[in-house]
């Protein structure tokens, strides 16, 4: 326990006070149906003690569809906001001061888009865009393995990453530019040693690919940002987390020979379970995100998003987003595990799964540079392949009672699956479409078409595609037009599988 807090390799840590002196902050993920609506879920947050938002969008926009596609029907404003244009995201934070919060993000095949639109809307508000703060998830290579919100094939998309990376390294330098996601790779079915080896093989890929851009690791890591997920095994999460710190530091000193050690802080976000979440006996599912949480903040993250307990039924209810809110301040403020920076530190057992951990990280990471790297992985299927079988494993257990969950094949309560859901009112599909026609007839379609025609260009020399996606997002043009011309250049990505 010669380490301390604060020290490389930070196992126990990235900062030597940890909660003492600054919390973790507090994001409740929320966005449906339209613009207006989700601006008021924020406000309400806001108001509940909330300290970061983070916004969840629809199918259509996460694919790069606007609402009248033929593919966008009945999906509009169903799992997020449905934002076409910079218009929506105007509506979307009326009234918030982008430049007094701290906004997340989950968007990743039109990240470069809707950064474009946040940015915009930000200096309408006189906001130096250099002080802006939040985190864009932008992590497609999860999308092959895990997801499935992919659009192009991944060698372009890549591209579209690190022309972000270099854009934002000048223009909004306290901006995570990725938040390099292992919480879809666990939801698809993952174990814990898997979640962060694949987490670390799409950052490693990451990297090189900035690097071969001709950006300095020291110039672009610290802005690098994780999401991970908080599942219900409570002792192996901590120890995942601290594990995590410790391959990150590791990897970022030895492989990539970053000199700054911001570079080697591992900052992130974290997400209790969804797929531990049942339909059965909802009010339980409060005592499974509660101990997922603790297991977050013993870990030592520096976001947190608690979820609720009816989304195994639908959409959160405002109270129970506020139950899921509530839940984290009782941790913060009465639990007393903010008073030291390393709780668990020096438990044998915690300790033992930590080194556990990271060396069976390490050896998936050895064979998949055996292999050739992440995109060779992936491409082969093999990435894809080892979650299949850890899933198919975890749900034998489960059919075979040897894995036990409450109120599924134990301590069943007929007819307990009832909470109030939330429903989202269909008109708001017609109403996005009409706002979107609306907006097509009454924009400068001179300017429109211009700013279209330098964004293809663009794409097609090599030229760096964020300052002409900025020019289309003022020209009014929608997320679907400006997907759509990138598609022309790049093509659109086929699992094979």
């Amino acid at each position: 326990m010669a380490e301390k807090p604060g020290e490389y390799p930070f196992t126990r840590g990235i900062y030597p006070d940890m909660y003492r002196t600054r919390l973790w902050t507090m994001r409740q993920y929320a966005g449906f149906g339209t613009a207006e609506e989700s601006n008021a879920r924020y406000r309400y947050l806001l108001s509940q003690g909330t300290t970061g938002l983070s916004v969840a969008f629809d199918l259509p926009t996460q694919m790069g569809l606007d609402p009248d596609h033929p593919l966008a029907a009945g999906e509009v404003g169903r799992v997020g906001v449905s934002i076409a244009s910079v218009q929506d995201m105007r509506r979307l934070f009326e009234g918030i001061r982008l430049d007094e919060v701290s906004t997340s993000m989950t968007i990743n095949a039109t990240a470069a888009i809707l950064l474009a639109f946040y940015v915009l809307i930000a200096r309408e508000q006189g906001a130096d865009p250099k002080k802006l703060n939040g985190t864009i998830q932008n992590d497609i290579l999860k999308e092959y393995i895990a997801r499935g919100t992919y659009i192009f094939p991944p060698r372009p998309a890549m591209r579209i990453i690190t022309d972000l990376f270099a854009w934002a390294a000048r223009e909004i330098p306290e901006w995570n530019t990725i938040s390099i996601s292992g919480y879809h790779i666990r939801e698809a079915g993952s174990t814990a040693v898997q979640e962060l080896a694949f987490t670390f093989a799409d950052a490693i890929a990451y990297i090189e690919a900035a690097i071969a851009a001709g950006l300095d690791v020291d110039d672009f890591a610290p802005r690098l940002s994780f999401f991970f997920n908080a599942h219900s095994e409570f002792l192996s999460e901590i120890a995942k987390f601290r594990a995590a710190r410790r391959i990150y530091a590791k990897l970022m000193r030895e492989r990539f020979h970053a000199k700054n050690q911001r570079s080697m802080l591992l900052r992130f976000h974290t997400q209790t379970a969804g797929s531990s979440l049942t339909a059965q006996q909802p009010d339980v599912n409060l005592v499974r995100t509660a101990i997922e949480a603790l297991s977050a903040v013993l870990g030592g993250t520096q976001s947190l998003h608690t979820n609720s307990r009816d989304e195994a039924l639908g959409l959160p209810t405002e109270e129970s987003a506020r139950l899921a809110l509530r839940t984290q301040q009782i941790i913060a403020y009465e639990t007393g595990v903010t008073n030291t920076a390393d709780p668990v530190g020096g438990s044998y057992y915690i300790e033992a799964l930590t080194d556990r951990i990271e060396t069976e990280v390490r050896e998936y990471l050895d064979r998949i540079d055996a292999m050739g790297g992440t995109l060779t992985a992936i491409e082969s299927g093999y990435i894809q392949a080892e979650i299949q079988n850890a899933a198919f494993e975890y749900q034998r257990k489960i059919e075979t009672g040897e894995r036990i969950i409450v109120g599924v094949n134990r301590y069943q309560m007929p007819g307990s699956g009832s909470a109030p859901v939330f429903r989202i009112n269909p008109e708001i599909e017609r109403e996005q479409v009409a706002r979107v026609r609306e907006l097509r007839i009454s924009r400068d379609t001179t300017k429109w078409s211009a700013a279209l025609d330098a964004l293809e260009q663009a794409a097609r020399d090599g030229s760096n595609l964020m300052p002409r996606i900025f020019d289309t997002a003022e020209a009014k043009a929608t997320v679907g037009e400006i997907s759509d011309r990138l598609r022309g250049v790049f093509g659109e990505y086929r699992d094979a599988g």
